[in-house]
């Protein structure tokens, strides 16, 4: 499940309607397929998505069979994570004062260079644990430089009124991925274990070419950002973030809900690959995510229109956790494969909801610091995700961690539900007025002109 970053203005009165902020836009934005910038970064990231799908399939198999236990493979999926950890909060100041155009593609070829190092070392039998946790470790920083940048670039190459379809489109991109990556990497896996790493190094060099390709500015006044001290920069996006109050009170919620889903995963797969289920099984379970994903990315869109954020979140993450219990009491392997596609099916909307919201009332010149700061959900979650699934199946089993993972999912969604500012998010058509108010307000720092230019 991604991170969906989430806001609320509900502390700033609306905007008048008579300003020119507030003002709808009556001019007809073309299809994003006629978006050619937007095309050519779902290009590449779609490339992206799917390498890195079946090469993070392979990983904790790849990691097993190294080491022997499900314990220590864990572990080394762990410290990929610390690295994104690390960087992520610095990734976003740099996101949004270099251009993020070459910032994409030279990140990109970086991460192509780490993952092409372990496939060659698999495909030459010297793979060890320490090079295996290095190469995910620095391609975790990449990650974490390329997110935020993609994030700001997606704002710069789409209208207000498109974010959230598409918004969704990412969602059913990464769905898609999902979908092929399980049982792409399966077999790939079974022909040579360096197959699937080398498809990441692929998929990366993808996003550098297609992204280096985009002719439109994918940055506001870099000279003005830069007019800022990097510690200032990322003063000014944490002060923003915490000024939102929906931001605030999601930050640590959704941390523990990505530990539990991700952890229940984790423990999962790696009771298969424990158990010997043949490594194509082991994909099906993804591909149920997948089919899951992408089947609700396409109902997104119209859901997204139709109803308010509360109604959207608490309704997705609840059915999520009315899965998770389920898959708990049946504890098989055809019942993961069956309720996975219902129990994610309305994520998608939640996630393009929350996503586009906060797109839309950031200012340009803080998309890259907001991306930065709200997914750190994520990524603080990243290195607890392998430990919690690995430690709970080790010490206790399957049947019980499945247990205690799925009590803190409804747990967790019982308090999300009590938050009052999730439910005064309308649909789309209220942003606008929001993202006035919000500027109106005074939280929006100003931007500072190049160095030696009038303030």
């Amino acid at each position: 499940m991604t991170n969906p970053p989430a806001a609320s203005v509900e502390d700033h009165p609306p905007a008048d309607p008579s300003s020119t902020a507030a003002a709808p836009n009556l001019t007809v934005a073309p299809s994003l397929l006629r978006n050619r910038s937007y095309m050519l970064l779902m290009t590449g990231m779609t490339a992206e998505s799917l390498g890195a799908g079946v090469a993070l399939f392979a990983v904790p198999l790849v990691a097993y069979g190294i080491t022997g236990s499900v314990v220590q493979a864990g572990a080394v999926a762990a410290v990929g994570q610390v690295g994104a950890l690390l960087a992520t909060l610095p990734a976003g100041v740099v996101a949004d004062r270099v251009e993020r155009r070459r910032l994409i593609a030279v990140s990109a070829t970086v991460g192509a260079a780490l993952w092409g190092t372990v496939a060659l070392a698999a495909g030459l039998g010297s793979l060890t644990a320490w090079h295996l946790a290095a190469v995910l470790f620095g391609a975790s920083v990449v990650g974490a430089l390329v997110d935020p940048a993609t994030s700001g670039a997606f704002r710069s190459v789409v209208p207000m009124p498109q974010l959230p379809t598409a918004l969704a489109a990412v969602q059913g991109r990464d769905a898609v991925a999902s979908l092929l990556a399980g049982p792409l990497g399966g077999v790939l896996y079974a022909v040579a274990h360096a197959v699937p790493l080398a498809a990441a190094a692929i998929g990366h060099l993808a996003t550098a070419v297609c992204t280096w390709l985009v002719r439109e500015p994918l940055n506001g006044d870099v000279a003005a950002a830069r007019a800022t001290r990097p510690a200032e920069a990322l003063r000014e996006g944490l002060r923003f973030v915490w000024s939102v109050p929906l931001f605030r009170a999601l930050l640590g919620l959704f941390v523990v809900i990505n530990v539990a889903f991700g952890g229940l995963m984790v423990g999962i797969n790696l009771e298969l690959v424990r158990t010997g289920t043949a490594p194509l099984l082991i994909g099906l379970v993804d591909l149920a995510v997948g089919l899951g994903v992408l089947a609700g990315a396409v109902l997104a869109p119209r859901l997204v229109a139709r109803f308010r954020a509360g109604v959207l979140v608490v309704g997705a993450l609840g059915t999520l956790a009315a899965g998770a219990v389920a898959m708990a009491a049946l504890n098989t392997y055809v019942g993961y494969v069956l309720l996975l596609p219902p129990a994610l099916l309305l994520v998608p909307a939640a996630n393009a909801c929350l996503s586009g919201y906060a797109a839309a009332i950031t200012p340009p010149q803080l998309q890259g610091r907001l991306s930065s700061v709200l997914g750190l959900t994520g990524l603080a979650a990243g290195p607890l995700v392998p430990l919690v699934g690995s430690g709970l199946l080790e010490r206790f089993g399957l049947g019980t961690a499945l247990v205690v993972l799925a009590g803190l999912l409804v747990v967790t969604v019982a308090v999300l539900s009590t938050v009052r500012s999730l439910w005064r998010v309308g649909t789309p058509d209220t942003w606008a007025d929001d993202a006035a108010a919000l500027a109106a307000s005074g939280v929006v720092p100003d931007e500072p002109g190049p160095p030696g230019a009038g303030r």
